[in-house]
């Protein structure tokens, strides 16, 4: 499709990226001034290593900052942005030399030790694979630190900003504290000259054009030193605050669970001089029993697992759609998540391009949708591969490639993963749950019936034709209903109370192969 027609399109698409990216288009009507581009944002904090949220956030923040590009043809930016100089308030779970981390919490985490003993710091470490991270995935991102803007003087001026609206900061804030944590609170945080830490104590300005601040060190004594050049940092919702004033950011999300914080940083952001960024806020994520997930529960589902059992577009597929329902996050949603991408990207190529632009495959890909289709679906395979026999990869191409002349895993890469996604999956999680049961006497004469149409059809019959005797069978018998029928299909042949499109399947195996499994089925009802 051409760019006008494109943009023309995209205006009135209701497809969410497209109207998030419009909230710009209202904030800046002409462009943003003097040629500069629209920065999008999002914030990591390396007090542990990356997850599928942070997959999430910078994967949802690009599908926006495409669809703006797209409506604009303007250039963007985007910045993951690390707060590296956050004090470490409690020891990780999952890194070794616990101890080590113990003896240094309170310091900013780019003064802590590396722990795996390969970076200069924690947060060295930890930033280093957040950027691996992103990298895997192709996101187009300018890494910032947070120590390098306080240490190198960048944050001076917004710094000295904080401070000349001190009052007014405290103003915004303290109404939402407890009573002992107004005692403490300050928006500026110093480092202790004598600790090194970072410290929760009250502040007073002495001096805000010098950035000159007073406080009470953790030995009693009163301190003044500069809140510049990384002598001190901000309190985070000041500091999500002074980060949007200093670099400019015009677009950040953030979850539901952030909703207070986003409304008093852009009340402290207009202290400041600044403006808010346009953003929304996306639903968390639940677990199987429809918990929130938690770090610290250990209920999610890490990124790795995805990518054991499920390809990288089809969890960008899943976390594109609906970002402000909360959705269920486990093992089970996969397979579907699978499929329903492949059938999104299949039927792209021909429909209509205000369809194509609410298409979550167009947002995945950025509008460079592959053609390739798979000649077998998600679910299919993992029937095939829980079976016996067939549960390695290279058996299971010898039933595809006789199911799909002419592929290979040269020549079909996508399906060749698929194929050993399928068996991690149903290795783990479905085999060892199948049991076939034993078919009544109704259903065992069902299935000599079927039985013996199959013998009348070629080894290559088409799914279609397998598919009308297997219909025609289940009429013949005093089912209940043709999903009774497909019901004892699958908990006598395959063990499990669902099952694939059975002409499918029978093409897939083979019709030699399925006779076999009625035989089996029909000799335990003997």
């Amino acid at each position: 499709m051409d760019a006008q027609t494109l943009r023309n399109t995209a205006m009135t698409s209701k497809a969410w990226p497209y109207e998030e990216a419009r909230k710009l288009l209202k904030r800046w009507p002409d462009g943003k001034p003097a040629g500069d581009r629209v920065i999008f944002e999002t914030g990591y904090g390396p007090s542990g290593l990356p997850h599928i949220g942070t997959f999430n956030e910078v994967a949802r923040t690009s599908f926006v900052r495409h669809a703006y590009e797209e409506l604009t043809g303007n250039p963007t930016r985007l910045i993951a942005f690390s707060d590296d100089m956050d004090g470490l308030r409690k020891v990780p779970e999952n890194v070794p030399n616990q101890q080590l981390l113990e003896e240094n919490l309170g310091k900013p985490l780019t003064k802590i030790p590396d722990p795996f003993g390969t970076h200069d710091s924690f947060a060295h470490h930890n930033n280093a694979m957040l950027r691996h991270f992103l990298d895997r995935f192709g996101f187009d991102y300018e890494f910032v630190s947070a120590t390098d803007c306080y240490t190198s003087g960048r944050f001076d001026d917004v710094i000295r900003k904080v401070l000349r609206g001190f009052d007014a900061i405290m103003g915004v804030m303290l109404p939402t504290l407890r009573d002992d944590r107004r005692k403490t609170y300050s928006p500026v945080l110093p480092i202790s000259p004598a600790t090194g830490r970072v410290l929760q104590v009250p502040v007073e300005v002495i001096d805000a054009e010098a950035g000159l601040i007073a406080f009470d060190d953790e030995d009693g004594a009163r301190v003044q030193q500069s809140a510049f050049g990384g002598a001190a940092k901000l309190q985070w919702k000041v500091d999500w605050a002074a980060r949007w004033v200093a670099l400019g950011v015009d677009y950040e999300m953030a979850g539901k669970d952030l909703i207070d914080s986003v409304v008093q940083s852009g009340k402290i952001a207009r202290i400041l001089g600044g403006r808010p960024p346009e953003g929304f806020n996306y639903e968390m994520f639940l677990d199987e029993k429809g918990e929130k997930i938690s770090k610290s529960k250990g209920n999610g589902l890490s990124l790795e697992e995805w990518l054991r059992y499920g390809s990288e577009p089809s969890l960008a597929f899943y976390i594109y759609r609906e970002p402000k329902r909360a959705k269920s996050l486990h093992i089970g949603v996969i397979p579907r998540a699978v499929d329903d991408y492949w059938q999104f990207r299949e039927k792209y190529a021909e429909q209509p391009v205000e369809q194509k632009l609410g298409n979550p495959v167009h947002h995945i890909h950025r509008g460079r949708v592959p053609t390739e289709a798979l000649p077998l679906t998600y679910g299919l395979l993992l029937n095939l591969v829980s079976l016996p026999g067939v549960a390695d990869k290279d058996t299971a191409w010898k039933f595809v490639q006789r199911y799909a002349p002419g592929t290979s895993p040269e020549s079909d890469p996508e399906l060749d993963e698929l194929i050993g996604l399928a068996v991690n999956y149903a290795r783990d999680f479905v085999a060892p749950t199948l049991q076939r049961r034993v078919p009544s006497d109704m259903e065992a004469e069902a299935l000599r019936d079927l039985d013996a149409e199959l013998a009348k059809l070629p080894a290559d019959a088409t799914a279609e034709d397998i598919q009308t005797q297997v219909f025609e069978v289940g009429k013949r018998h005093p089912f209940e209903s043709l999903r009774a029928w497909f019901q004892a299909l699958y908990e006598t042949l395959l063990g499990s109370p669902q099952g694939p499109r059975m002409g499918s399947f029978i093409a897939l195996y083979g019709i030699d192969n399925t006779r076999k499994l009625i035989a089996e089925a029909s000799s335990a009802a003997a």
